[in-house]
């Protein structure tokens, strides 16, 4: 299986920059996995895909300010960091640019000295383990200092930071927003809710290396990095009780899949827990647990799109994405949603 048998030609001006103001009135694609059949709605319509018993299973986690711009403390010298991971006592692997300063032992100030940055050591693929010394609340220093850290082919500013997180965001600790449940509202929710669908929270903490590109010719070479989930088990008894009743599984986006995948059993349930998983879902993989997916229109050659696709089959979601740009379905992070039902 080739990385190239992902691609698919996408103009740049479909790459939305901005988020629209009424989060649930983008476009909706609607693809039946086993047809192929497309329909065109809005957002707000997905409740007509969800019936009563089924389970909405949404991803609570919460995109930290994880962007920091300072200055190396002898020279004065810009520096940019971006936190990956935490580690233990204050510790972050992160990356750094540019790379060359930061050796380790140097030190870097953020806010004028509120928050010193010293490299300790080597991370994985160029990254660094940085130390950070300040008073106080990390968490809040971050806030007062930190940028959120949008994803590259983003180069408009934005203005609202809350509008990078969903509204159900609870647990700090993401780099990038799981973007798909940018679309539901409160209203939305307790519509859903209403209507007699469970709704399942799941934690896993988005890292980079979801977004970054497969970078070998064989999708079987590629290597995904580790992200840390939460499976309560509230969570697990909704879902396991959606699937006993026959009921559909419904997930918001490939890290919600992801992560029930993750802690699925051979039987088709779930089990609760907490973990780093580096699952790599592609096509040929057997889903145990979900069964519909709400997502976003992902890269070309991405692993999302490999996702989408082991679900929906490559064929289908190649056709529904060139659909997508002649009708000018807007692209990727605040870009318009599918559901494969």
């Amino acid at each position: 299986m080739k990385t190239s048998d992902f691609y698919f030609d996408l103009p740049e001006e479909l790459i939305a920059q901005v988020p629209i103001l009424d989060r649930s009135s983008s476009k909706l694609m609607v693809l039946d996995k086993e047809t192929g059949n497309i329909e065109h709605k809005i957002f707000k319509n997905v409740i007509e895909y969800l019936n009563p018993g089924d389970c909405l299973v949404l991803n609570d986690t919460r995109v930290i300010p994880a962007r920091l711009i300072g200055e190396k403390v002898d020279t004065g010298g810009k520096i940019e960091f971006l936190l990956l991971k935490r580690h233990e006592d204050d510790t972050w692997e992160s990356l750094v640019k540019p790379g060359k300063r930061a050796k380790i032992g140097t030190k870097f100030s953020f806010g004028e000295g509120k928050l010193i940055g010293e490299v300790v050591g080597m991370g994985p693929e160029g990254s660094r383990i940085i130390k950070f010394h300040y008073e106080g609340i990390f968490e809040e220093v971050l806030d007062e200092l930190g940028n959120m850290p949008l994803p590259p082919y983003i180069t408009e500013r934005l203005e609202e930071r809350e509008r990078y997180q969903t509204v159900y965001s609870k647990h700090n600790g993401s780099a990038a927003a799981p973007t798909a449940g940018l679309h539901f509202t409160e209203e939305l929710l307790k519509q859903i809710k209403d209507k007699g669908v469970d709704i399942a929270f799941v934690t896993l903490h988005v890292g980079l290396g979801t977004f970054r590109p497969v970078k070998v010719d064989d999708v079987l070479a590629h290597e995904m990095h580790s992200e840390y989930y939460v499976v309560t088990k509230e969570a697990a008894d909704k879902i396991n009780k959606a699937k006993e009743n026959g009921n559909k599984v419904i997930c918001v986006g490939t890290t919600s899949s992801r992560t029930v995948e993750s802690v699925a059993t051979d039987d088709n349930r779930v089990q609760e827990g907490s973990g780093w998983t580096n699952i790599f879902i592609y096509p040929g993989y057997k889903f145990k647990v979900v069964d519909k997916l709400i997502t976003n229109f992902h890269l070309p050659e991405s692993t999302l799109i490999m996702l989408v696709s082991a679900l929906a089959g490559k064929e289908n979601v190649l056709n529904a994405y060139n659909i997508a740009v002649e009708e000018k379905y807007r692209f990727f992070s605040f870009g318009d949603a599918m559901i494969i039902k």
